[in-house]
């Protein structure tokens, strides 16, 4: 068949515009079109008008099903298990008019039911809904498939038929330079945009065709760890640990999701222009075949030219912003890695701010999507962010604080809207270096707008995050984006209405939709399986699979951008404008990005939920000076929310009488998050001598802390430097920490040489940008030789990986050159 040109590049602000046209021009149609032709698939076509999530429901989460009825009064509807037997029963709500439907509507909430099971169904005025589970472990299965999607998306490798999931899936690496492959080991650049070949192997192909891009590759690498680092905060990390997924790398010592990312962002790190070129430390904005391939056309049958395109922001921007990322979580299992990533995006941050403006145009779409992008303030943004979050340092704070995004309220997030990735790593990652009032603001902003999504959610007959007008390119991802919103409020606050909002998107995406389809491959009884793509295409080739179990369609585009759309589904309402077929790639295509919120979302939704945890006190510093004659403040909140109303009383337990700190602070299970400040003061007296206590923060409900204060005395000199020490990521008996040290002196410090006593039984195994050194609990760390002169005003940071048991306290004390700093 002829090329196909997909217009994926279009920006969601356009589609939008195109949405609202659709709006206007037609109401709803369900039933068949006009008949496909043979190689087409048909029209979605409802089965049953009792739409549920066809894959199930979780004992401990909503459960509730959409009816489509004109009926103007309430229905009865009973739940049968498997035996046909009633299990509950009563009446519908009567929702009515659903405007992104078309429909009237009717609510069935059956949440009261506490039983578990398989096959069950739901019965509403003589029809029958699709059978669907009852279980804790309903999503587990989805978090692996939805990740062994990037498995088989691979490129420069084989996939293995053990992994995949059966002969019909493995293949031989594809562009490798095996002909007919060109290759991606040695790939020209376009015409006048540089002169040497790069080698750009691996990676993950995009979408339905064999381009790699890198703003779309950074958005999804960001999504895969940030699954990461939200289970180890939650404690459900070994979820995604090593041996759990379909990985070639499984057993390494490494977790499976960090394997599967890593094949990505070794991608995005050979995309970086090389030292000594033009624009080095800038990123090739993306690589892909000269012409469009025909489809379908398996990757290691690819035989046209491969190319590099030039440079922009915007992929800069997304590769500093994902290697800062990897340069804190790899850190525990490959620090050489996790150093490269950092220098990495240590020079993509330089390289941009030199080049602030070099955008991609939407006319380089030849071959591949343009992923244009006008507007790259949400990139700077987030890269900031991110290297804020991973280093601590000044210039990147100062970034971050001076953004007019740091302060605008949280807006939906994708490949060319990225900011609010960047506010969910200030918001949500402990230690980060901003001031109190900044991180409970960020974590406000999320919270209203993941109210927003709840009211969006209630105003619907099809309760879903995304309003009558959002339907666009790609639809299904702003669901899994704005579920994944919800999930964050869930996190930061501890309220059920949260996690229930983004269960329900799962819902709305597993079958409870104007089209009683599930949009996941392989999961409900009527689901998605001819999405647009070069070589899962038994639609047009017989020979060749479906989609395999766990990939994601783009979702209803009320804009109808593709022929086949255009053709089939003319007059439809928003949320009814996709069809199942290859062809339709403006509905129907797979995209990494895509794939990856639903990855997310189906790992968060895995989880299993116990009892909640008792609250854990926090302080921050866990160390602080107070001067003589003054006061310094510590700031203390909760980790967690608790199930009602606590005291934290603050109060000296040993050492120094003249520090005293006294506080009651009341926290609710609506402010937890906040940071409530208390006043240390030190008082007057006569010796020269720094004293020291310890004070704990406790009470009823909660596990307390302890802090220590230290007396700056009058008569003792001045320290000439302060140090910050976070803890970045712990589990199980390690962890890995971040100190920064700043000369605050007037003087240069040449060669320096830094030491601390831990409190308890800390170990430091490997250290990187300084040599450490420890004997029993005392640590010595010196420069590294290449950051040993501090000038004034000047800072440097290093890290550390260290095991420990029971209580993992801060250090009381640091000393400089045998100066005690601050």
């Amino acid at each position: 068949m002829p090329p196909v040109t997909p217009a994926r590049g279009v920006p969601r602000r356009a589609a939008a515009v195109l949405a609202g046209f659709a709006l206007a021009v037609g109401g709803l149609s369900t039933t068949a079109l006009t008949a496909p032709a043979a190689a087409a698939a048909p029209a979605a076509v409802a089965v049953s008008p009792v739409r549920v999530n066809q894959l199930g429901y979780l004992p401990d989460g909503p459960k509730r099903a959409t009816v489509a009825s004109s009926a103007t009064a309430p229905l009865a509807w009973q739940l049968r298990d498997a035996a046909g037997a009633v299990v509950a029963s009563g009446s519908t709500t009567v929702r009515g008019a659903d405007q992104a439907s078309g429909q009237s509507t009717h609510l069935v909430d059956f949440g009261a039911y506490t039983g578990t099971g398989t096959g069950y169904t739901l019965g509403v005025d003589g029809q029958t809904s699709h059978p669907f589970e009852i279980s804790p472990s309903l999503y587990d299965a989805l978090r692996a498939d939805s990740m062994s999607f990037f498995y088989q998306q691979r490129s420069g490798i084989a996939i293995d038929a053990a992994l995949a999931g059966g002969s019909a899936y493995a293949r031989p690496a594809g562009h490798l330079g095996i002909a007919p492959n060109k290759g991606d080991s040695g790939v020209p650049c376009q015409a006048g945009v540089c002169d040497y070949t790069l080698d750009v192997r691996g990676g993950w192909y995009d979408a339905g065709d064999h381009g790699k891009y890198v703003v779309n590759g950074g958005i999804s690498v960001w999504e895969m760890v940030n699954s990461f680092e939200r289970a180890s905060r939650s404690g459900g990390s070994a979820a995604l640990g090593d041996s759990t997924l379909r990985v070639p790398e499984r057993g390494n010592g490494t977790p499976d999701v960090l394997d599967e990312a890593r094949w990505e962002l070794e991608f995005l790190l050979r995309m970086q222009v090389p030292a000594g070129k033009p624009m080095a430390g800038m990123a090739f904005h993306k690589m892909h075949d000269a012409k469009w391939t025909a489809l379908p056309t398996r990757p290691e049958l690819d035989a046209e030219q491969r190319e590099v395109h030039k440079p922009s922001t915007a992929a800069t921007l997304n590769l500093a912003a994902s290697a800062a990322q990897c340069a804190r979580v790899y850190a525990p299992y490959d620090a050489a890695f996790a150093a490269r990533c950092l220098d990495a995006a240590r020079r993509a941050w330089t390289a941009a701010k030199a080049n602030p403006d070099v955008l991609a145009t939407a006319t380089d779409n030849t071959g591949g999507g343009a992923y244009e992008d006008a507007d790259v303030s949400d990139e700077f943004y987030w890269a900031a962010a991110e290297l804020l979050a991973t280093t601590g340092e000044s210039q990147y704070r100062d970034a971050v604080t001076s953004s007019p995004h740091h302060t605008k309220p949280v807006d939906g997030f994708w490949w060319a809207g990225t900011a609010t990735l960047g506010r969910i790593t200030l918001a949500t990652l402990p230690g980060v270096g901003l001031p109190a009032d900044d991180i409970a603001r960020l974590r406000g902003l999320l919270t209203a707008a993941a109210d927003g999504h709840l009211s969006t959610i209630a105003g619907q007959g099809y309760p879903v995050p995304l309003p009558a007008t959002g339907y666009a390119w790609g639809s299904n991802s702003s669901v899994t984006n704005n579920a994944m919103v919800l999930a964050v409020a869930y996190e930061l606050t501890g309220q059920q209405r949260y996690r229930a909002g983004a269960l329900e998107s799962l819902d709305y995406l597993l079958g409870r939709n104007a089209l009683d389809l599930s949009y996941v491959t392989g999961y409900g009884e009527r689901h998605s399986e001819n999405q647009h793509h070069r070589f899962w295409a038994h639609q047009n080739d017989a020979s060749l699979p479906h989609p395999p179990a766990g990939s994601f369609a783009g979702g209803p585009n009320a804009g109808l951008e593709d022929p086949v759309a255009k053709e089939k589904l003319a007059g439809c309402a928003p949320a009814a404008c996709y069809v199942d077929d290859i062809g339709s790639y403006s509905t129907n295509e797979v995209a990494i990005n895509w794939n990856a919120s639903l990855a997310w979302l189906a790992a968060f939704a895995a989880e299993r939920r116990g009892a909640p945890a008792v609250p854990v006190v926090q302080v921050a510093p866990a160390a602080v000076t107070v001067p003589e004659g003054g006061s310094a403040p510590v700031g203390v909140r909760l980790s967690a929310a608790p199930a009602q109303n606590v005291t934290v009383t603050v109060a000296r337990s040993s050492g120094d009488q003249d520090l005293s700190a006294a506080a009651s602070l009341v926290f609710t299970p609506a402010n937890w998050a906040t940071v409530q400040q208390v006043p240390v003061a030190a008082a007057p007296d006569a010796d020269a001598s720094p004293g020291s206590a310890t004070f704990t923060a406790g009470g009823p409900g909660v596990q307390s802390a302890t802090f220590t204060a230290t007396e700056a005395d009058d008569d003792a000199p001045a320290a000439p430097c302060t140090v910050a020490y976070r803890i970045d990521n712990a589990w199980g008996n390690g962890f890995t920490a971040t100190v920064s040290v700043r000369n605050t002196g007037t003087s240069a410090i040449s060669g320096w040489t830094l030491g601390w006593s831990f409190a308890g039984d800390q170990r430091i195994g490997n250290a990187w940008n300084a040599t450490v050194s420890q004997t029993g609990s005392t640590v010595t760390a010196r420069d590294a030789g290449w950051n040993g002169t501090l000038e004034p005003g000047g800072s440097v940071s290093f890290g550390f990986q260290a095991t420990y048991s029971g209580t993992n306290a801060l250090p009381a004390r640091f000393t400089l050159g045998g100066a005690v700093c601050s």
